[in-house]
Formats: C-alpha cells, sequence, structure tokens
C-alpha cells in the first residue's frame, strides 16, 4: 500500500501517531490537500443525486471552503487565543495535520444512495470532527484533549456563521441534502 492511502487510512483510525508524522514531514502538504480534496469531492458526488451536477459543484466547493475556513480560524484560536507553554506550530504543520484529519470524509461518497444520505453525512461529520480534535492535538502539542475540542468547537461555530452568512449573501443556502 502507498505511503498516502497508508496515511488516510491510519487518520481515519485517529492515530495519533500519523499526525506527528504529517507535522513533521514538510513534504506531506500536496498529500494533506489531496485528502481535503477527495473529502470536498465526496461530499460533491454524495449529494449529486439530489442535486444535480450544479448541487456536486457546489457540494464540493462548500465543502472546500468550510474546511479553510475552520483551519484558518483553528490556526488562530489554537495559537494565539488558546496555545499552551509547549505549542509551538506554523501554519503548515497544522494545515499537514488536519488535512489528513478529513479523511473519514471519503465514505461521503455514500451519500449519492439517497436513503443514506443523511446518515452518511452525519457520521462523516463526526467522525471529521473527532479526527480533527485529534490532529489539533498533536499540531498544537495539547496535553489536554478537553483543550483540543475546544480549539474545534469554537472554530467550528464562528465557520458556520461565516459560512451562512456567505450563502446568505452571495446566493442562498444550498438545499439540505
Amino acid at each position: 500500500m502507498d505511503q498516502f492511502t497508508d496515511r488516510m487510512l491510519r487518520a481515519a483510525k485517529l492515530e495519533a501517531a500519523v499526525y506527528e508524522e504529517v507535522e513533521a514531514d514538510t513534504g506531506a502538504m500536496r498529500q494533506a490537500m489531496g485528502v481535503v480534496l477527495l473529502s470536498s469531492l465526496a461530499a460533491g458526488i454524495g449529494v449529486v443525486a439530489s442535486q444535480g451536477l450544479s448541487g456536486m459543484l457546489m457540494g464540493t466547493l462548500a465543502a472546500l471552503l468550510s474546511w479553510y475556513v475552520w483551519a484558518l480560524l483553528t490556526f488562530f484560536i489554537g495559537t494565539k487565543l488558546l496555545p499552551v507553554s509547549q505549542t509551538r506550530a506554523d501554519m503548515g504543520e497544522l494545515l499537514r495535520t488536519i488535512g489528513f484529519s478529513s479523511a473519514p470524509g471519503l465514505i461521503r461518497i455514500l451519500g449519492i444512495i439517497p436513503f443514506l444520505r443523511g446518515i452518511v453525512f452525519l457520521i462523516a461529520g463526526i467522525w471529521m470532527l473527532v479526527a480533527m480534535v485529534v490532529a489539533v492535538r498533536q499540531a498544537l502539542d495539547y496535553d489536554s484533549t478537553l483543550r483540543a475540542v475546544g480549539v474545534c468547537f469554537i472554530g467550528w461555530l464562528i465557520q458556520i456563521l461565516l459560512i451562512g452568512l456567505l450563502f446568505a449573501i452571495f446566493g442562498g443556502m444550498p438545499q439540505p441534502a
């Protein structure tokens, strides 16, 4: 199995060691962004049956935009608002780790099956959130998982509000899947 696939599977299994590995591997940025793109595309494909090709495009773009906004917020909150004394992370380290935390989102492709869409997206969302907590804990060198949960939750809330505002201003909210 190649390194990319192996890392995605280990990230989806919530292995803390893989998040440390990609944090230290400056060459893993392409892989991390590949995971984000694949996960976002899976979200788009997952809504194509109910929303058509334009829904697929919007779903993919919305997933990418949401991830990017959440990543920026997480970096700011984790390194500026809620750091601990050992927190030493740059944007690249955090982007690599939380990029791989998108690996569970690949299951969203199963949303193409209409009766599974809701449950698949719910499971994927929770799984990705848990993976992001592990990634943030490792990237920001937190001893406390609770602190990582706080950083992720605060970032998630702000991201939801910002993305909702953008959709309200520039074309309405996407239809529920």
